[in-house]
């Protein structure tokens, strides 16, 4: 059809006819789409070389769902099981707007100053429902994303706390078989992961703030039990004197908690990651603490404990997957329920009628 505009009472002006039927798909996609499907040892190979490519595909498969991947993953990380074990492995968490993300590439780019490979990691299980900040985490530590010798890597988007935090600790492994000699795992907010996160590290810093009220007010006493240093962040500027006050506050409350297992005493220090200060003097305690747990034998003795920790973890994993993807427990679950719900039966003998049907169907003999 020929355009109206053309005619010559719009002189000057001219509209081409379009070309029909144009595939909205470039033809050179699919081509640029085909990936190189590798073996495992193939895959081992180029993490062992360093190829962030290939490390990234690895990790994915970690992350994947399908049972084929699964399967093809654990096979990765099992040959890269003796290359791996040679990093310091240290938790970061801190209140939100605490300034982890800012400190993160602070304290990277200080490693990448001393000619370390950082890899950083994330637990954030609730980044399903866009609560989590790892995706603007990663655009803000804009000078470590730069970084060849960086890694980072933001955690699976759903998912349990449990199962992302498996594939955080088989992460690890790769990262360490790929020649990472830091690993960060970072959470977060202050929460539940908190305690997945410190089994898996060596150790474990809490990020804090100055000059927002009652400082202890804003964490929770688990989490300050748990850590092995803790950093007021922001300390600069009208904010120097709240944060000296704010760590000796720190300091005076964990003069009250019970000593560490380790014998190590908790620093409390403070910086700025907006301004880079102070971050030599947190180096340098994770240094102390580091050669200090290894002289002792905790060092070697927490990992072998989070060995055992996550391999009871992966147990308890399988077989509730198991039970709830048996098809008679599935059958079943709904009734039951609404028998509980009705005051029917407790929930102690509704409990036990499915897990002695899923025993029966499993071919196991019932408890009784």
């Amino acid at each position: 059809m020929e355009h109206p505009e053309n005619d010559e009472l719009y002189k000057g002006l001219k509209v081409n006819k379009g070309v029909a039927n144009v595939s909205s798909v470039s033809p050179y996609l699919k081509r640029g789409l085909r990936r190189r499907e590798y073996t495992p040892s193939e895959y081992v190979e180029g993490i062992l070389r360093g190829d962030i490519t290939i490390l990234s595909q690895a990790v994915t498969l970690v992350e994947s769902m399908k049972r084929e991947h699964q399967q093809l993953a654990q096979e990765i990380i099992e040959k890269s099981l003796p290359y791996a074990g040679k990093s310091v492995r240290i938790g970061i968490t801190g209140v939100p707007g605490a300034g982890k993300s800012t400190s993160i590439d602070a304290f990277g780019m200080h490693l990448m100053h001393e000619g370390r490979k950082l890899a950083v990691l994330a637990i954030d299980p609730s980044s399903e429902r866009s609560k989590g900040s790892i995706l603007g985490d990663k655009t803000r530590m804009e000078d470590l994303s730069r970084e060849k010798n960086a890694f980072i890597r933001p955690s699976p988007a759903a998912g349990s706390l449990g199962g992302v935090a498996r594939k955080t600790r088989e992460t690890i492994v790769l990262c360490e078989a790929a020649g990472f000699d830091t690993i960060f795992v970072e959470t977060v907010g202050v929460g539940q992961s908190e305690t997945a996160v410190h089994s898996m590290v060596d150790f474990f810093l809490l990020i804090q703030l100055a000059g927002t009220g009652d400082e202890l007010q804003g964490i929770k006493r688990g989490i300050m039990e748990m850590a092995d240093g803790i950093v007021i962040n922001k300390a600069d500027g009208d904010n120097m004197e709240k944060a000296r006050l704010a760590a000796s506050q720190f300091r005076n409350a964990l003069h009250l908690f019970p000593p560490a297992d380790s014998g190590w005493t908790p620093q409390v220090l403070t910086y700025s990651g907006y301004y880079r200060t102070g971050i030599r003097e947190i180096w340098k305690m994770i240094g102390d603490y580091v050669s200090f747990t290894k002289q002792n034998g905790y060092f070697a003795y927490k990992r072998n404990e989070q060995s055992k920790y996550w391999m009871y973890e992966s147990i308890h994993d399988t077989l509730k997957e198991a039970f709830y993807h048996n098809p008679s427990v599935a059958g079943m679950l709904e009734e039951t329920e609404k028998q509980v719900l009705k005051n029917e039966i407790s929930s102690f003998v509704a409990a036990k009628r499915m897990i002695d049907l899923f025993l029966s169907t499993s071919g196991v003999k019932p408890i009784h």
